[in-house]
C-alpha cells in the first residue's frame, strides 16, 4: 500500500475487524486511498502513517468486539493524535445510544449497519469535503496572521486554540474559570468573554481579592447599607450590583476569604445579593468569569478553598499556557508592545535588531507578558537608535541560540531529535519506532543513517 504522499487520491482510513466487510468497504470506495485496520493499535499506526482525513470506525473491535468500549477508547485517541479527522462511526442497529455517545466524544457522525455502499459513500464525500475548506480556511487565517480576539496577540497553536475556545464559550452564560500563571494576560482574555458575548454594550466590571484587605473585600464585593458599619454614611452598591446586566471578572478567586466563599456561592446558586448591613435580596444579573494562578485543587485538600464553590465556577475551564511554551509569541508580541511605547514616549524606535529578536525568542519569560512589557517599555525608552538591541533589553541569563541558517536545517534538527526520543521510548525497537513515527523500516533505518544515529541516546 502506497502511503498519501505517494498518490493523487485521498486516505480513507477504514477501521473493521470482519474481513468480509473490509473488502466490501474497500471495493465500494475506489475513489479514495482505502487503508484498512482491524484493532486499535493497527488503526492507531495507520492514522500516524497515512494522516487521513476521514475514517469509517466500527465500535465493536477486538479484544471485546460485543461492546463498544475498545472502539470509543479508539475515538478518543484518533481525535486526541489528529483533532481535525473527520470520524464517522459505524455501528449495529441496537447500538444507538453508544452512537450518540461517540459523537458527543467528538465523532464527526455516524452511520447503522447494515451498510449501504451509496449513502455511506455519501456521508464520507461530505467529511472529506468539509476538511478540505477548514483547511483552506486555517491556511488563510495563518496568511492573514491575526486570531480572532480583538486586543489578543498570538500566532502560536497554543494560543489560537484557546482563542477558539473563548469564541465558543462567549455566547454563553456559563460561567468559565482562567487559570495560568501571573502575567499571561488573563484579564485581557476575560475581557475577550465578555466583548464577544451579548453582554458587550453593558459593563465589565473586574475586581482583584489578592489586592484589596480582607476586611474590606466583602463591601467591595456587595456594597453596604448607610450606617452598616463606622464610616457608612450613605448606601453604597457593590462590584457584583454595578455589574447588573455585564460581566463580573473575579480575578485571583484562590485568594477569596472562607468566609466570603460561602457568600459567594450563595449568591452563584441564587443569583440574589445582600448588601451589608441589609436584609432585602437585590437580583443580579451578571455573566461570572473567575481567574487565579493558583492550584485550586490543592487548596481545597488543604481546606482553604470550598469543592463546592469550584465546581461552581468551573463549568468552563481554559489554561492559559505561559509564554515560554507558546512557540513565536514573544517576538509578536514584542513588537506590538514596541510600537505602542514608542507612540507613547514619542520615540523613533521601530523595530529590533537580529541580537534582540534572538534574546526575546531564547529567554525564558518567568514574568510572562507583563514581564515583556516592562522590558520592552523600559528598551524603548533607553534605545538610542531606531531599533532596540539586546543589550537595551538587559535580559539575564539568555541562553545562547543563533538563528538557524534554513528551514533544511531546522527540519532535519528537528526531524533527528524526534528520532532519537523515539527510539528511546520503545527502548530501540525499530518497528515500534517506526510505526509511532509514521514510517516503514527502510524509511527509519535512511533516516537513521542520515543523521548517524546508530542506537538509543539519550
Amino acid at each position: 500500500m502506497s502511503s498519501a504522499k505517494e498518490s493523487d487520491k485521498q486516505v480513507l482510513l477504514v477501521v473493521e475487524d470482519d474481513p468480509g466487510l473490509q473488502k466490501q468497504l474497500k471495493w465500494c470506495f475506489e475513489a479514495y486511498e482505502v487503508v484498512i485496520a482491524g484493532d486499535r493499535e493497527s488503526a492507531i499506526n495507520a492514522l500516524r502513517r497515512y494522516e487521513p482525513t476521514v475514517v469509517t470506525l466500527d465500535l465493536g473491535l477486538p479484544p471485546d468486539p460485543a461492546n463498544a468500549s475498545e472502539g470509543l477508547a479508539t475515538l478518543e485517541e484518533i481525535l486526541s493524535l489528529a483533532p481535525r479527522t473527520k470520524v464517522i462511526v459505524v455501528t449495529g442497529n441496537d447500538d444507538r445510544d453508544n452512537a450518540v455517545k461517540a459523537v458527543s466524544l467528538g465523532a464527526y457522525d455516524f452511520y447503522q449497519k447494515p451498510i449501504d455502499p451509496e449513502i455511506l459513500s455519501m456521508i464520507i464525500d461530505r467529511a472529506h469535503n468539509l476538511s478540505v475548506l477548514e483547511q483552506e480556511n486555517l491556511k488563510l487565517s495563518s496568511q492573514m496572521g491575526d486570531t480572532p480576539l480583538d486586543g489578543v496577540i498570538a500566532s502560536s497553536p497554543e494560543m489560537l486554540k484557546i482563542c477558539r475556545t473563548i469564541e465558543k464559550v462567549a455566547p454563553t452564560d456559563v460561567t468559565t474559570l482562567l487559570l495560568g500563571e501571573s502575567g499571561t494576560g488573563k484579564e485581557v482574555l476575560a475581557k475577550a468573554v465578555h466583548n464577544l458575548s451579548p453582554r458587550a454594550k453593558n459593563n465589565f466590571v473586574a475586581i482583584n481579592c489578592a489586592a484589596i484587605p480582607e476586611n474590606l473585600l466583602e463591601s467591595e464585593l456587595f456594597g453596604y447599607e448607610k450606617g452598616a458599619f463606622t464610616g457608612a454614611a450613605k448606601q453604597t452598591k457593590g462590584k457584583i450590583e454595578y455589574a447588573d446586566g455585564g460581566t463580573f471578572f473575579l480575578d485571583e478567586v484562590g485568594d477569596l476569604p472562607m468566609p466570603l466563599q460561602a457568600k459567594l456561592l450563595r449568591f452563584l446558586q441564587e443569583r440574589t445579593i445582600e448588601r451589608l448591613g441589609g436584609r432585602a435580596e437585590i437580583p443580579v444579573d451578571i455573566r461570572v468569569v473567575c481567574a487565579t494562578h493558583q492550584n485550586l485543587e490543592k487548596l481545597i485538600a488543604e481546606g482553604r478553598f470550598r469543592e463546592d464553590l469550584y465546581y461552581r465556577i468551573s463549568e468552563i475551564t481554559v489554561t492559559i499556557p505561559p509564554l515560554r511554551d507558546r512557540n513565536g509569541d514573544a517576538v509578536v508580541l514584542s513588537r506590538a508592545i514596541l510600537n505602542k511605547y514608542a507612540d507613547k514616549h514619542n520615540k523613533d524606535v521601530r523595530g529590533f535588531t537580529p541580537d534582540a529578536l534572538n534574546a526575546i525568542s531564547s529567554y525564558a519569560w518567568p514574568g510572562n507578558i507583563r514581564e515583556l512589557e516592562n522590558k520592552i517599555n523600559r528598551a524603548v525608552v533607553m534605545a538610542d537608535g531606531k531599533q532596540v538591541n539586546a543589550e537595551d533589553l538587559e535580559l539575564e541569563d539568555v541562553e545562547a541560540n543563533d538563528l538557524p541558517f534554513n528551514l533544511k536545517e531546522v527540519r532535519e534538527a528537528a526531524e533527528s531529535e524526534v528520532i532519537v526520543r523515539a527510539i528511546n521510548y520503545t527502548s530501540g525497537n525499530i518497528s515500534k519506532t517506526a510505526d509511532m513515527l509514521g514510517v516503514t523500516r527502510p524509511t527509519l533505518y535512511s533516516l537513521m543513517n542520515k543523521y548517524g544515529i546508530t542506537e538509543a541516546k539519550s
